[in-house]
């Protein structure tokens, strides 16, 4: 048997990462571009990261050139599997200590829209970007990301296709709701071994009480948002509706908190904040019940919106009946805080899969062309986890991976992962940046690219979600 011709040498610590992924392409020019298109994504954003920017050619006479040709067939024509890629992608990341998934992080589900001009690209049409606030022509992704305190990372996604695009619009066999899409990434997670505590959605999902049922049916606990108009059928004269039950509270100051209970968010560079949380007891919902709801707010006699959270859980109350009838592990106020905090890292990754690594700026338009563009933007963030990891394994404070068998969060979440990063300048928290590898000598394959990898791992690090320490009522 011949041997397989080599490919162009590219700077190491990224030759080092995708040497793995070699035997997923048959042919030198596959592995050859796979090579290329990484280069072109983790490089600086002053360059596009269409098809041409990517080929360092002009946007528009350039695209006949060979280069941009050659990416071109490589994300339309060319017969490799993106599947096979993420499974390789997702391997990497469960076996590397600095970003092995533990049960003290959580499943992130949402969606994301970019905005696309004409009809003939995949999944395109008009229809709410949530990135936008409005309706648009674009394209929508549902999307999921594993998060705990230190680190995050895309786990997967699908693409949401508008009724109109089928024969029989949403009645069409081949038609899936975005709700129907969530449930298929978390059913993915599940079947790849990725650990988590809990699903975590917003609004969008957690109204759907269909979906719910459908993660209790597969045993997974989740911390979904409600809308604050959330309402029951109810008695008349009692409250009707979350907001309702949190303005009949009886809250009147800080030393009269009536049933609010004071909770302490501890943030990564060791700040605090006060919440206030409440376990709500009514209709539906309670302690003793299949879900707890619980309203968690900064201030309980405005319930700012920017800062009050109405969530729904099926992780039962601790000392609660409901711990007897569930097999999930019980959660206080404190920790249900925590989890739904940890969905705030969603908002990051679109800073830096989208603004920096290139998301929606694909030139193509088959339903296999986009995967696979998402999928090399998938790798390229997580290329930089392991740039970090490999070259500071010695210096690395991980994240503690045994929550469930050991200490709780309160305990570990603070410690930990305060030394990762800072949050404000103000408080003289040690820099991320502090513990980031130095970018690799410039050579004449690629120049600054590493460089450009540690900054953007600086930039992932930098601000985190926060935990929460319990404090007395």
């Amino acid at each position: 048997m011949s041997t397989r011709k080599e490919t162009t040498t590219i700077p190491e610590p990224l030759e080092e990462y995708v040497r793995p992924f070699d035997s997923l392409f048959e042919k030198w020019n596959q592995r050859e571009s796979f090579r290329r298109y990484l280069e072109g994504l983790l490089l600086p954003t002053e360059r596009n990261k269409t098809l041409t920017g990517l080929a360092n050619t002009e946007p528009v006479v350039g695209a006949q050139e060979k280069q941009a040709q050659f990416l071109q067939w490589f994300l339309s024509e060319s017969d490799w599997d993106e599947r096979t890629v993420q499974r390789q992608r997702l391997q990497m990341l469960l076996e590397d200590p600095l970003t092995a998934p533990t049960c003290h992080g959580v499943l992130v589900i949402d969606e994301h829209g970019d905005r696309k001009a004409g009809t003939h690209i995949a999944h395109v049409g008009r229809q709410y970007l949530g990135n936008l606030g409005k309706i648009d022509n674009g394209v929508v992704s549902v999307t999921s990301l594993w998060a705990d305190q230190g680190v995050y990372y895309p786990v997967d996604f699908e693409p949401y296709t508008p009724a109109d695009h089928f024969e029989k619009g949403e009645k069409d066999p081949g038609f899936r709701t975005k709700l129907k899409l969530a449930l298929q990434l978390v059913t993915r997670a599940i079947e790849a071994g990725i650990p988590f505590r809990a699903i975590v959605t917003d609004n969008f999902y957690g109204e759907d009480r269909s979906l719910r049922k459908a993660f209790r049916e597969l045993q997974k606990a989740y911390v979904l948002a409600l809308k604050p108009s959330h309402d029951w059928w109810h008695a008349e004269g009692t409250p009707g509706s979350l907001k309702e039950v949190a303005q009949a509270a009886g809250w009147k100051s800080t030393d009269q908190p009536g049933q609010w209970i004071k909770v302490e968010r501890t943030f990564r560079d060791g700040s605090k904040q006060i919440w206030w949380a409440l376990e709500v007891k009514a209709g539906p919902y309670g302690p003793e019940k299949t879900e707890r709801a619980v309203i968690a707010t900064t201030d309980p006699e405005t319930l700012p919106d920017a800062t009050t959270w109405y969530l729904v859980t099926n992780l039962p109350a601790p000392g609660s009946a409901g711990t007897q009838h569930s097999t999930l592990p019980e959660a206080s106020l404190e920790e249900v805080i925590r989890l739904y905090g940890l969905r705030m890292w969603i908002e990051q990754s679109y800073k830096q899969i989208r603004g920096v690594l290139g998301w929606s700026e694909y030139q193509v338009r088959s339903d296999r062309a986009i995967r696979r563009h998402w999928q090399l933007v998938c790798c390229a963030f997580s290329f930089c986890w392991y740039h970090h990891s490999h070259s500071l394994t010695d210096q690395i404070q991980l994240p503690e991976s045994s929550w469930c068998q050991t200490a709780s969060p309160q305990e570990q979440a603070p410690e930990t992962i305060s030394a990762i990063g800072k949050k404000n300048e103000r408080l003289r928290a040690p820099a991320a940046t502090s513990l980031l590898a130095p970018g690799a000598a410039r050579g004449e394959s690629l120049a600054g690219t590493m460089g450009h990898a540690t900054a953007l791992l600086a930039g992932l690090v930098r601000t985190a979600p926060s935990s929460c320490a319990s404090a007395a009522p």
